[in-house]
């Protein structure tokens, strides 16, 4: 396991102190305010604490209300909403500074045989044949220094490969809003169902509104063209799968409106099982001259 995965590891394993409380802490990210798969992945451990293990979750819905603080703690209290016979909810409120930044309801599931099918899995070339974050990033002549060390640093501790380029990469001229992404975590992680859930959270926050962007030939924010930042997420665990194994992020856009832009995903194993649907709003907008 390579020490940038060991820190992520830590910075998810939240304190708890008091029952239904817990704290967690923030590191930098690539703009300068709490990076929201962090929240949301916090929120999901907090949720799954208050939760018997035979029981992994199956969706989450959450809101980004405020800019997170990274150089303060954030406190998640957890709502035992219900405790079913099969299903469990979980409400969970992320605060800093005495104001709600987050807010997550999860559910839960026990195990049960039902009716099955999926779509299939969409072509994508093997995640061995194509280029690092570190190779790709590096070949960015146009990015400035700080800016790619940023990326690198805040995706250390994954494997994220891009089948084509990313918006920062290749911009000024619009392309289809479709994107794709390989990824898995830098080192095998222990056989702990919420600890895969949790990571694929993290990571589902990366690049899904990349394919906004895509449509109007913008780079993003790592060229200064857009500001913005997620609203809201949403996620659905389909079937059982590891992080530490390669996954496809298979991502579009169907709308950009109002200064707002949708992005909606899934994630595929790669032997083709579709192991989660992923949506996400967030703000996009021009910068002003």
């Amino acid at each position: 396991m390579s020490q940038a995965l060991q820190d992520l590891l830590d910075l998810l394993d939240l304190e708890q102190i008091e029952e239904n409380i817990f704290r967690g802490h923030s590191r930098s990210a690539v703009v300068p305010r709490v990076f929201g798969g962090q929240v949301a992945a916090q929120a999901l451990v907090a949720a799954g604490r208050t939760v018997p293990e035979d029981r992994p979750a199956h969706s989450l819905h959450a809101y980004f209300l405020r800019p997170g603080d990274p150089g303060a703690p954030i406190v998640y209290t957890v709502d035992r909403i219900r405790d079913g016979r099969s299903f469990t909810t979980r409400r969970v409120v992320a605060v800093q500074h005495g104001k709600p930044v987050f807010h997550l309801s999860a559910s839960f599931q026990t195990y049960e045989e039902g009716l099955d099918h999926q779509d299939p899995m969409p072509p994508s070339p093997d995640p061995a044949t194509l280029p690092t974050s570190q190779e790709r990033l590096r070949g960015y002549a146009h990015l400035a220094p700080e800016v790619v060390e940023r990326f690198l640093e805040a995706r250390a501790a994954v494997d994220l490969r891009y089948v084509d380029e990313p918006p920062y990469g290749r911009f000024g001229e619009p392309r289809e809003p479709h994107s794709q992404v390989w990824f898995r975590t830098d080192g095998k992680l222990a056989d702990d169902p919420l600890l895969h859930v949790v990571l694929a959270t993290y990571v589902s926050d990366m690049t899904l509104l990349d394919s906004v962007l895509l449509a109007h030939g913008r780079g993003g924010w790592a060229v200064g063209d857009v500001v913005g930042a997620s609203l809201d997420h949403a996620m659905w665990f389909h079937r059982p799968f590891r992080a530490d194994e390669w996954l496809l992020y298979d991502q579009q856009s169907p709308s950009a409106h109002g200064g707002r832009g949708l992005g909606q995903a899934r994630i595929y194993t790669q032997d083709g099982r579709l192991a989660v649907s992923v949506i996400q709003e967030g703000v996009v907008r021009v910068p002003r001259p």
